[in-house]
């Protein structure tokens, strides 16, 4: 599976509380460019308006194919390094209308926001072909 193109981005709070509202569980949404400069490469962005991070890493084949990467950018004049691990949502033989999809844990690697976002924090994250 080539995984270049554009896709919509969402990160999801890990909260196990059911009575959360899905609203307050938003980590994070913008647009997942991903390229793939040679084979085994990732590349690309992923941002929103006012943010994005530089991509690099790696894919492996697989069933699931596995996708790792880190994103880096200057946002308000800090830099924000986020680790990324995913995998590509294999077809059901009998679905309709099913998306490319990946799946994954994102990490916050470097401390930013003055402090007030902590590195270490996870987050799940999937992301669904434009």
């Amino acid at each position: 599976m080539s995984f270049s193109g554009i896709w919509s981005y969402r990160s999801l709070v890990n909260n196990p509380d059911l009575s959360a509202s899905f609203d307050s569980l938003r980590f994070g949404a913008g647009t997942l460019t991903l390229s793939e400069p040679a084979p085994g490469k990732i590349g690309g962005s992923l941002g929103g308006t006012g943010w994005s991070l530089s991509l690099d890493g790696a894919a492996t084949d697989g069933r699931p194919a596995t996708l790792k990467w880190q994103g880096r950018g200057i946002i308000d004049n800090e830099e924000w390094v986020y680790d990324y691990l995913g995998y590509s949502i294999p077809r059901w033989p009998n679905a309709v209308d099913q998306i490319d999809t990946i799946i994954g844990t994102v990490i916050r690697t470097v401390t930013h926001s003055n402090g007030q976002s902590p590195a270490g924090y996870t987050a799940t994250f999937y992301a669904v072909r434009v």
